[in-house]
């Protein structure tokens, strides 16, 4: 296991939890489109990529024939999979491995889902060629992530604040890069749309237990920011703020 594969384990494993009760994972309008995607398809085996815990998979199992829900974590895998029996969902499994490294053979499943999660894989192009290797024949992709602006000041903002909130992060990635790394993995974007996401300053350090001094640190950064990231963003006096989410969905 790599460092930074550690520091993912270490971060995510004690807050399994608090993922779970999050109302920012369990809510939100892409759920709709997931299951739409899935009508007609009660065979469809689907892997939940990067399942924290366990949103999606909770979510599109009643529509599925099959659910993989994979994650690196351990203690996230153990809270999917006790939350799916207390909920009757049979036919959802846990499966814990590396996203660069996918244990399915070629074409296992008609839909790769990905929630919250590319922002902390390590090598974003490897796990991307690995979906479309488990994908089969015109299988589908739906990606839904937290996406950087285009500008560089707003940029540094954003990535600067999410690693003082989460030692695990890696990157949030523009449209413009999801694009490319998509087509280059091989995968045919069909379409893409972003909304934004508003977070709660208090809720959102805690779910990570976010050490003092580094909460400290970008409530000082949010309030030495520019005018133009503080009206981007949408920083209010508490330091709760909007960032923008992408949906997007290709195909194989």
């Amino acid at each position: 296991m790599s460092e930074h594969q550690q520091v993912v384990q270490r971060q995510f494993g004690e807050q399994a939890a608090a993922y779970l009760t999050s109302a920012v994972h369990a809510q939100g309008a892409e759920f709709a489109a997931l299951k739409e995607a899935l009508a007609g398809r009660a065979d469809a085996r689907v892997l939940d990529l990067g399942c924290g815990a366990g949103h999606v998979s909770f979510q599109v199992a009643p529509h599925a024939g099959e659910v993989v829900a994979y994650d690196l974590s351990a203690g996230m895998l153990e809270v999917v999979a006790a939350a799916a029996r207390e909920r009757g969902l049979g036919n959802v499994r846990t499966e814990q491995g590396a996203v660069e490294a996918l244990p399915f053979p070629d074409g296992r499943f008609d839909f790769v889902f990905s929630r919250y999660s590319a922002h902390h894989w390590s090598d974003l192009g490897r796990a991307l060629r690995e979906a479309r290797r488990v994908l089969a024949p015109s299988g589908r992709v739906a990606i839904i992530d937290v996406v950087a602006p285009g500008l560089p000041l707003l940029d540094t903002h954003l990535q600067t604040v999410e690693l003082l909130r989460d030692a695990s992060h890696v990157r949030d990635y523009s449209v413009a890069e999801w694009l490319r790394q998509l087509g280059d993995a091989g995968l045919q974007v069909e379409r893409h749309a972003c909304q934004r996401l508003r977070l709660e300053f208090s809720s959102w350090v805690e779910r990570m237990r976010t050490p003092q001094p580094f909460r400290e640190a970008i409530r000082a950064l949010q309030t030495a920011a520019s005018e133009e990231v503080r009206d981007y963003f949408e920083i209010d006096a508490e330091g709760s703020f909007s960032t923008d989410v992408v949906v997007i969905w290709a195909r194989r």
